[in-house]
């Protein structure tokens, strides 16, 4: 099979699943396009909006589109002031009869995990997340158990509420490599979904769209997206901007810098690129960044200011070549 083919039967399979999912999730084409990006780019998604817009559908929905119980595992958590880590890593349990410890896995040695209000537990159990998001692996005693392939980690959390909530910890936003909100569906999507009901219906008809196989194989080719040296150049300058403006009180990390970079790959491949334009960069800049950033102004918009930041950082390549 030559390149070309590779490339359109990978298109095709990417099609299928944002297809699949606007059956269930009515809701602007964009938002699956930058969802279905994050988890091409092996990342992990924060979805913040409010409550009834659909977040946990969503992790459910692409869940059944990868495959059913026997290949994709499912796992959601609920978040609660109560939870202890091992209800998410696991634990080891003495086995009367071998007299020996076996480890009994947690949640999160899933494939599709979803961390339903995540800002709901304490930092503790929050930190029980670090490892495993980003090593994708959990350590209990002196054993390491690593997480099926693929795996990826939603998180949901609703804005307008702060009572018996804690902010999620520097460390940990910056392991989601993107923030997301679904916002209110249009009104015609609103009256379809009225008359379908999709959630609790159509939900529970979902068929695979495409197999655990294709899907893996979809995330290695993310890898060998191009993307020219002087975009590379953008996304450092666009990083490293964070840290020494006055704005911002925290900046961004190398991570940042890098999961920008595989996003931006994973968009190309989305929309049937085989190389990052400047767009792609402009357009993920505030999902990628603005959640691990700290201001000054509590009250600017962060998002548009990295746009802005970006927008900039992309004209001076520009103007250089």
């Amino acid at each position: 099979m030559n390149v070309m083919e590779n490339e359109s039967n990978a298109h095709r399979a990417i099609c299928a699943l944002i297809e699949g999912a606007e059956k269930i999730i009515r809701i602007r084409r964009d938002f699956l396009e930058l969802f279905t990006a994050c988890i091409l780019a092996k990342g992990h998604v924060l979805l913040e909006d409010n409550p009834g817009c659909g977040k946990t559908s969503v992790a459910k929905t692409f869940a059944a589109l990868l495959g059913d119980e026997s290949s994709v595992r499912f796992k959601r958590i609920q978040f609660t002031p109560d939870l202890l880590p091992y209800d998410i890593t696991g634990v080891d349990v003495f086995d009367p009869e071998s007299r020996s410890f076996r480890f009994v896995p947690g949640p999160v040695l899933s494939n599709v995990v979803l961390a339903d209000e995540i800002n709901r537990t304490s930092p503790k159990v929050q930190s029980a997340l670090l490892e495993v998001m980003a090593e994708r692996q959990v350590t209990i005693g002196n054993s390491s158990h690593k997480t099926p392939k693929p795996f990826f980690v939603i998180a949901t959390q609703n804005p307008i509420e702060s009572e018996g909530t804690f902010p999620l910890p520097a460390a940990q936003l910056d392991r989601f490599m993107i923030k997301l909100s679904l916002g209110y569906p249009e009104r015609d999507a609103e009256i379809s979904i009225l008359n379908d009901n999709p959630a609790e219906n159509a939900l529970l008809k979902l068929k695979p769209v495409i197999s655990v196989d294709a899907f893996l194989a979809l995330q290695d080719a993310v890898d060998h997206i191009f993307c020219h040296p002087l975009l590379k150049e953008a996304i450092v300058d666009i990083v490293r901007e964070t840290r020494t403006e006055r704005t911002f009180v925290l900046g961004a990390s190398p991570r940042a810098a890098l999961h920008l970079l595989s996003l931006s790959q994973a968009l190309a491949l989305v929309r049937g690129r085989s190389y990052v334009i400047d767009e792609d960069i402009v357009n993920l800049a505030g999902p990628a960044l603005a959640h691990r950033l700290k201001i000054r102004d509590a009250k600017s918009d962060v998002s548009k200011m990295i746009r802005e930041l970006a927008l900039e950082k992309i004209g001076r390549i520009k103007n250089l070549s």
